[in-house]
């Protein structure tokens, strides 16, 4: 190993630059990888899911529910809802991205190739439903709102999608959902009900 001393502020400061070398070449290389793996995922995307009949059902999703929530939202409240639904989209992409470069679960028939998740449910599904949700009954409990949406996502939705095999797990059981669908409803009706939205002004 080379190693060469540095004076920085009268600091003397070792610097072990074979060692860091190595490493550089070792990140670039695995770059290099990862590149040409998302251009194969890309193309085999272009060759057999564009178009597909399980691509055009997440384009489907990815615009009905937003459809739906505009017929049906509560007007007086919409910004207050989106700011919810914004925070369950960051709370999901986030999660789902953990999970898939973890080696939990992985998708296939993707809308858009090059993301690691499935953006109808992250974009389009999770968060529409819960903001429906919040206006539904608003004073009704949040924790039998939570629960009741954590077992429907957990034991209908995401078996659903792994049975059209959109979703697949690999280290992850649907039970293990079901915790964190609940956190991320109660984060949700606790970010919708914050007062603290003062006009913007110029002091």
């Amino acid at each position: 190993m080379k190693i060469s001393k540095v004076h920085y502020e009268g600091v003397v400061v070792v610097v072990e630059i074979e060692e860091k070398e190595i490493v550089i070449k070792a990140i670039d290389e695995n770059v290099n990888q990862i590149h040409e793996l998302i251009q194969q995922k890309i193309q085999i995307w272009l060759d057999y899911v564009l178009f597909s009949g399980l691509w055009w059902l997440g384009i489907g999703l990815s615009i009905v529910p937003w459809i739906i929530w505009f017929i049906v939202r509560d007007k007086k409240s919409s910004d207050r809802l989106l700011y919810a639904g914004v925070t369950v989209m960051v709370i999901s992409v986030m999660l789902d991205v953990l999970g898939d470069q973890l080696g939990f679960w992985h998708y296939r028939f993707s809308v858009i190739p090059i993301l690691p998740t499935y953006v109808p449910w992250d974009i389009c599904l999770m968060p529409v439903a819960i903001i429906i949700l919040l206006q539904i009954k608003p004073r009704f409990s949040p924790v039998i709102k939570a629960i009741s949406f954590a077992l429907i996502t957990s034991y209908l939705a995401e078996p659903f999608f792994e049975w059209i095999q959109i979703y697949q797990t690999l280290k992850w059981k649907y039970s293990y959902s079901v915790p964190i669908q609940i956190g991320i409803y109660l984060f949700a009706h606790y970010i919708s009900r914050r007062k603290q939205f003062p006009k913007l002004s110029n002091s």
